[in-house]
C-alpha cells in the first residue's frame, strides 16, 4: 500500500474563483445540466399530464428544508442563491412561513408541471405524481429531519461548493447565528417534535467560537433527536471540542483521499493529515469514555484521482486503525471533470455494500455490525 504522505503546504485558490465561486467552470456546465432537466421535466409533465411534488414542503423529508445562519428559511440544503428563501424567521413564526404564500407557490408550481427553481432538477425531494391531474398528498410541519446551520463560514473552499455566493446573500451579513437565536431555534426544534437535526449546511460547524455551549443546549432541549453533523475535521482539534462533539448522535467526516496532495485537488486549503488526526483524536476521546455514539463516519467522495482499488483499500485500513465505525464511498458529479469512471462502470462493487451513499463498510464490532445506529432509523416510518 502507498504510504501517507507528510503535509504539504495547501493549495491556494484563485481568490476572484473563491469569492465568486459560480463563476468556475465547472458550475457554469452544472447550471447548464439544470436548465437541461428543467426543460426535460416540464416537457413530461406537459405531456403525460403528471405534475409534481416536493417532499420536504409536504413533510415527508428527513431533510432540506433548512434554517439559515440569519434565521431566514430555505426549501433546500444547497440555496446559494436564495431563490429557495422562504421567509425570515426574525418577522415570521415558523408555521407562518411554511405554510405562507412563498412556500405554497412553490408547491403550485410543481403541481402545474413547472420547475420553480432550477435546485428541484437535481433534489431528492422533486416527487412525481403518480397518475394525470393527481392531487399532491396533505401538507403537514417537518418532523423528520430539519437542517440548523450554526455558522456559514468556512476554513477551507471545495470545488463543489458555492458557499461564498450564499454568505454574501445572508441578512445583515449574519454570518455566524448568535448563542440566543440558537437557544430559540433549539426549542424550535424541540416543538416540532424535530426526529433528526442535521447540524450542517454550508458552513464548517466547529468553526463557531461558540460551538462548546451550542451543542450541550441543543441537546439538552431535544434529548432524544438524533443529531448529526457534517465536518472536515481539521478544526475540531481541542477536548473543549471534543467534549461538546460528544453530544452529537453521529459525526461525519468529509475526508477525500489518504493524502494531503489528493485531499487538496477538491478542498483547497484543507489537510489530509490534521483531518485524520481529528477523527482518530475523537474516536479516542469517545473511547476513553466507554461511549458508543456519536457514531464517527469518513464520508469519502469518489473522484479519477482517489478511486484506484489501492486507494480505497488503503482508506480503508486507515479508517479501521483510527477505531471509526464506518466509512462510506459517495460519488459525485461535480466537477464533472472528476467523475469516477471505476464508480460508473460498476468497478467498485466489492467495497462493502451497497448504500444509498454508494457502498459503505461498517467497521464496528461484531454483534453491532450492521444494527441501526440510532432507535429513529430502526423505527418504521410515520
Amino acid at each position: 500500500m502507498a504510504a501517507v504522505q507528510p503535509p504539504r503546504m495547501a493549495t491556494l485558490q484563485n481568490p476572484a474563483k473563491r469569492l465568486k465561486p459560480k463563476a468556475r467552470f465547472n458550475w457554469v456546465v452544472s447550471d447548464w445540466i439544470r436548465k437541461v432537466l428543467g426543460w426535460k421535466y416540464e416537457w413530461q409533465a406537459k405531456l403525460t399530464g403528471r405534475g409534481y411534488y416536493c417532499g420536504a414542503l409536504h413533510g415527508e423529508s428527513e431533510y432540506n428544508i433548512t434554517i439559515n445562519s440569519d434565521r431566514t428559511v430555505s426549501c433546500n440544503c444547497q440555496d446559494y442563491d436564495g431563490a429557495g428563501h422562504m421567509g425570515d424567521l426574525r418577522k415570521n413564526t415558523f408555521e407562518e412561513i411554511y405554510f405562507g404564500p412563498v412556500a405554497q407557490k412553490l408547491r403550485d408550481e410543481l403541481a402545474r408541471g413547472k420547475m420553480p427553481i432550477p435546485t428541484c432538477t437535481r433534489c431528492g425531494d422533486l416527487k412525481r405524481l403518480p397518475a394525470r391531474d393527481a392531487q399532491p398528498p396533505a401538507i403537514r410541519l417537518p418532523h423528520r429531519g430539519m437542517l440548523l446551520e450554526n455558522t456559514v463560514r468556512c476554513n477551507v473552499d471545495c470545488t463543489g461548493c458555492a458557499r461564498e455566493t450564499a454568505a454574501g446573500l445572508r441578512v445583515d451579513k449574519q454570518l455566524q447565528m448568535s448563542l440566543a437565536d440558537m437557544e430559540q431555534m433549539a426549542e424550535l426544534m424541540r416543538q416540532l417534535g424535530m426526529k433528526q437535526i442535521f447540524y450542517l449546511n454550508l458552513g464548517e460547524p466547529f468553526l463557531s467560537p461558540t460551538i462548546a455551549q451550542e451543542l450541550p443546549l441543543l441537546r439538552r432541549k431535544n434529548p432524544d433527536c438524533r443529531i448529526v453533523t457534517s465536518t472536515n475535521g481539521v478544526l475540531l482539534n481541542t477536548d473543549a471540542k471534543r467534549e461538546a462533539a460528544l453530544n452529537f448522535s453521529h459525526i461525519v467526516f468529509s475526508v477525500h483521499g489518504i493524502t494531503d496532495e489528493m485531499s487538496e485537488k477538491y478542498m483547497h486549503r484543507g489537510s489530509f493529515t490534521k483531518a485524520y488526526a481529528a477523527m482518530q483524536a475523537m474516536a479516542e476521546y469517545r473511547n476513553a469514555r466507554g461511549l458508543t455514539q456519536p457514531i464517527l463516519e469518513w464520508k469519502y467522495l469518489l473522484f479519477n484521482w482517489n478511486d484506484h482499488p489501492q486507494h480505497i483499500a488503503r482508506a480503508i485500513e486507515m479508517a479501521r486503525a483510527a477505531k471509526l465505525d464506518f466509512i462510506s464511498f459517495w460519488p459525485t458529479n461535480n466537477p464533472f471533470y472528476g467523475i469516477s469512471w471505476r464508480w460508473r462502470l460498476g468497478r467498485l462493487k466489492h467495497v462493502g455494500v451497497a448504500s444509498w451513499k454508494g457502498r459503505e463498510v461498517d467497521l464496528r464490532a461484531e454483534g453491532q455490525r450492521g444494527t441501526a445506529t440510532h432507535p429513529f432509523l430502526a423505527a418504521p416510518a410515520v
